[in-house]
């Protein structure tokens, strides 16, 4: 499917595993630059790791709680104009 959104930048927010991962997998695939997110580095790793596989895509790793203050200025630093955003949240 080509939802036409290649190049645009993403975040994904708490997409080291579950449906924020399935996101952050998509939009790879689909040709977007994705920024992934969530507290594990070590899950985050693995799941950067996954859609290079996967896609070819290197997507940018942020780890940060974005329940904090500091978590969501550590997003936007790193992707200061997102063209899409995926506010999931993490159990």
């Amino acid at each position: 499917m080509d939802l036409r959104i290649a190049g645009r930048k993403a975040i994904v927010c708490a997409s080291s595993r579950g449906l924020g991962k399935a996101c952050a997998l998509a939009l790879a695939q689909e040709g977007c630059e994705v920024l992934i997110n969530g507290r594990d580095a070590e899950q985050l790793a693995l799941t950067a790791a996954e859609i290079m596989a996967v896609t070819g895509r290197q997507p940018q790793v942020v780890v940060a709680d974005v329940g904090s203050e500091a978590g969501r200025a550590a997003l936007l630093a790193a992707c200061p104009q997102p063209d899409i955003l995926i506010t999931n949240n993490g159990g």
